[in-house]
């Protein structure tokens, strides 16, 4: 093993250019060269075509910035099963060839990580570095932490926004099969209500929550001043348990429908409710509000961060695990492992699990979201009383999100 190819693929988040040093300094140390294949599975399957690779030398590695978010190495959404050409990977295997290269480490989520499978399957020596801001693999991987901690500085300061205008504020997250980071950011901004995709919405239970919570605030302030915020991921399904799909938009390169309008479709069931209730007049002139013909109604907006929640810093936690996945995977490549991904570090332990194993969906434990329910946050569904289950342990605990 004299050098290495990094590849980066699938969409971008933070803690990726932790991965990226961590790989070279890694390789580094043991007299290996490591070589950026930008553009993700696309430059990989171009490889033969390119002239020249960069190199990570100690110099260029001195200027990539693991505080950022994004990759030095670049990104694109290409499967490599899906491109028609029958001799793929035989191109592939003459790119690397060419350049030299005798391992790859690539990091991604459970596209990229399938892609992963088939490269192994077809002996190309490759390690997956787990990165996915949805964290929904069976181990942490990298950007969730700092993804949660962007939602949640949005969730609490649009607050100042809604509670000037006696708003209800619905922001829209990704998430489209697993609700994590809208969970934990929703948390982490003091939302009122969360909504994901392992749950179909009761829009009745949601809007009599928001009824009730948004009119104690304004009725009980001294100003008349109150908000309500709602987080919702993309992936959210309405009460018939359906997802909502741009239908104009087609699907993705990995065969993925492109998920589209959760945020407005709960601005839409709530204001159709709303409109029903005759309270609301009731409390409009309760809290001086009212006025006939132009303002009848509290005004719910909805608000789209997109790909805010994926840009500018890695959290620090992102960036220790992205250095420690980095070397790891490096690691596992010098003593010969092919088609494994990175689960952790502890101490010199370097854990690790196949590949098609680790990336299997993992959900949002519907139990934990019970506790939550009986503090008073909505998931769109009725509360039911929990009973805890008491159980010591001993010794060090391991918890991811």
């Amino acid at each position: 093993m004299k050098k290495i190819g990094i590849i980066t693929s699938g969409g971008d988040c933070a803690g990726l250019n932790a991965v990226v040093k961590g790989v070279g300094l890694t390789a580094a140390s043991h007299g290996m060269s490591t070589y950026v294949i930008p553009n993700g599975y696309a430059g990989i399957y171009n490889l033969v075509e390119f002239d020249s690779l960069t190199e990570l030398s100690p110099a260029r590695l001195d200027i990539v910035n693991v505080s950022l978010a994004g990759s030095e190495a670049g990104h694109s959404r290409v499967k490599i099963s899906r491109i028609k050409d029958p001799h793929k990977y035989d191109r592939i295997k003459e790119g690397l060839k060419k350049h030299g290269i005798d391992g790859l480490v690539i990091s991604g989520g459970d596209d990229t990580g399938s892609v992963i499978v088939d490269l192994a399957q077809n002996g190309i020596n490759c390690i997956h570095a787990p990165k996915t801001m949805d964290l929904d693999l069976n181990s942490y991987s990298v950007g969730g932490d700092s993804t949660i901690n962007r939602i949640g500085t949005f969730v609490q300061d649009l607050k100042t926004t809604g509670r000037t205008h006696n708003r209800i504020i619905v922001v829209e997250v990704f998430g489209r099969y697993a609700g994590h980071t809208a969970f934990r950011g929703g948390v982490g901004g003091g939302a009122d209500a969360v909504l994901i995709p392992e749950i179909p919405v009761n829009f009745d239970v949601l809007y009599s929550h928001m009824r009730d919570v948004y009119w104690m605030r304004i009725l009980g302030s001294d100003v008349r001043a109150g908000t309500y915020s709602i987080v919702v991921a993309e992936g959210m399904k309405n009460s018939n348990g359906e997802e909502l799909y741009d239908e104009n938009s087609g699907v993705d390169s990995f065969g993925h429908k492109k998920l589209a309008g959760a945020g407005r479709y709960v601005v839409q069931e709530l204001t159709k409710r709303m409109k029903a209730d005759p309270r609301i007049i009731k409390y409009m002139k309760q809290s001086g509000m009212y006025v006939e013909g132009l303002y009848e109604a509290p005004e719910i907006r909805t608000v789209q961060p997109g790909h805010l929640v994926r840009a500018g810093g890695s959290s620090a936690y992102d960036v220790n695990y992205g250095m420690e996945a980095g070397m790891a995977a490096v690691e596992l490549l010098k003593a010969g492992y092919s088609g494994y991904s990175v689960v952790d570090v502890k101490g010199t332990h370097i854990r690790f699990q196949k590949t098609e194993e680790l990336i299997k969906q993992r959900y949002v434990d519907l139990d934990q979201i019970r506790f939550y329910e009986n503090m008073n946050m909505c998931f769109g569904r009725p509360i039911t009383e929990v009973t805890p289950v008491f159980e010591e342990v001993h010794g060090q605990v391991d918890r991811i999100y």
